[in-house]
């Protein structure tokens, strides 16, 4: 017998006091509901943050939009304010109720994050918003800026340029963090770093050292290289450290999305209220972004809007960190998960302590996939809608499915009172990336997904 202690409790210890727990040992798939969350009004009296924080980050954002469709041209169609669109994928919906053999009621969305200009990742949303928080910060320290009611196209200049070399910024990163922060940062003129795990593609590093970008790469796992280096800008007083694990400022950059999107909904006319119930489904590797659009989402939509994270088998680090209240306190070593995914934006042992604490009260539950249901959805994806997405952008798809087609999904439903109302429901997959995934690697991920039979 294993009498390794994690926590205080033997492995044996845990899995009974939390059956669920040898399922995901085995790296089988599992539908949770989220049984510490409360109401959302209730809920929001347990943290800090708070629909006012949301709107200083929506209204900061506002305020660089100058500056951005000045520096990006990309973003003139949308006057600076980066956003993606909602595509309909009714041929994917088809697809998920044969592969899954199971009836899907509403209608299914995909939100196109992999769309997103700049860095084509959802991870343009935080990364991208802490930069710029940051520099804003220097500028007006520093009397560069005199108040936050000037043009923010003065950041474009040469003034503010010099003055941002003086700077640097850190990250540590799997991979679509660093490229956001190191195309923004760099754009910005400052100096910047990162630093990435085993598991980063050698097209991400390329693509960051295209930009000016100095990329140092770890022989080790996405935990190891974020403390790699933030010990490394600790030692240099110039240097800003943008923390996946622990960013407040990352995670307020991802809550815009929720009111963005509401907006989107109401343009296309979708209705969301208790009868007409949102459904979200959330890639989730150290839990920032589906956090962070989670919490977004609760204050436009509050209860009425039900959101699930969605983790590779091999590397189910927040739910892990949820299940057994012990948040970052554990990592998929401890319970013998081997981390071996493809779906390297999620491919993160342990979960951010600071995220899995607050988000505990919002996220309305979680699920893990195999890495050939993503890959059957990415050449899926490809056939039948001609949208092509990176691996880990898959992971949220699968989720309507495992709603209708699990015992825990349908309880749920039925729990809430939902059951009647589902063919009312909206449902959203949230793909993360896949934009900028260069034509030969998609080939590869194409080739993977003919090749995996059903599950």
């Amino acid at each position: 017998m294993n009498e390794q202690v994690i926590a205080g409790k033997t492995l044996e210890n845990w899995k009974e006091e939390i059956p669920v727990l040898k399922d995901i040992m085995n790296m089988k798939n599992v539908f949770w509901v989220n049984r510490f969350k409360s109401d959302f009004e209730p809920a929001s009296k347990k943290v800090n943050l708070s629909k006012t924080d949301v709107d200083d980050a929506e209204a900061r954002l506002a305020r660089f939009a100058s500056y951005i469709e000045t520096a990006f041209p990309e973003t003139k169609k949308t006057k600076g304010i980066i956003e993606s669109k909602i595509s309909a994928i009714p041929a994917i919906k088809a697809e998920l109720e044969s592969y899954y053999d199971t009836a899907i009621e509403g209608r299914l969305l995909l939100k196109r994050d992999d769309t997103l200009p700049i860095a084509g990742t959802i991870k343009a949303r935080g990364a991208i918003y802490e930069v710029l928080k940051h520099a804003e910060t220097l500028a007006l320290e520093n009397g560069l800026l005199k108040s936050i009611d000037e043009d923010y196209v003065v950041f474009a200049s040469s003034d503010f340029r010099d003055f941002f070399a003086k700077h640097k910024i850190m990250v540590g990163t799997t991979g679509n963090l660093g490229i956001s922060v190191g195309i923004m940062g760099a754009k910005l003129g400052f100096e910047v770093t990162v630093h990435m795990s085993v598991e980063a593609k050698q097209w991400k590093k390329d693509l960051l050292r295209s930009h000016g970008v100095t990329v140092i790469e770890h022989n080790t796992n996405f935990t190891k290289a974020v403390e790699n280096g933030r010990m490394q800008s600790e030692q240099d007083p110039t240097c800003y450290f943008v923390d996946d694990e622990h960013s407040v400022d990352l995670f307020l950059g991802y809550t815009v999305a929720g009111s963005r999107l509401k907006k989107q909904l109401e343009e296309q006319k979708i209705q969301v209220d208790k009868d007409h119930p949102l459904f979200v489904y959330l890639p989730c590797g150290i839990g920032g972004s589906p956090g962070g659009i989670t919490f977004g989402l609760k204050q436009v939509y509050g209860d009425n809007v039900h959101c699930f994270f969605s983790e590779p088998a091999h590397m189910p680090s927040m739910m892990l960190g949820l299940i057994t209240n012990e948040y970052d306190g554990v990592s998929i070593d401890d319970f013998d998960i081997d981390g071996k995914t493809g779906m390297d934006g999620l491919a993160v042992p342990r979960t951010s302590g600071f995220v899995s604490k607050l988000m505990k009260n919002f996220f309305d539950g979680g699920f893990t996939l195999q890495e050939k249901e993503a890959q059957h959805f990415l050449t899926a994806m490809i056939d039948k809608e001609k949208i092509y997405l990176e691996p880990a952008a898959l992971a949220g798809v699968p989720g309507v499915a495992r709603l209708f087609g699990t015992i825990e999904g349908k309880r749920y439903l039925a729990e809430k009172g939902l059951t009647e109302k589902m063919d009312q429901a909206t449902h959203i997959a949230w793909a993360t990336g896949g934009s900028m995934v260069p034509k030969e690697d998609m080939e590869e991920f194409y080739k993977q997904g003919l090749e995996k039979s059903k599950v």
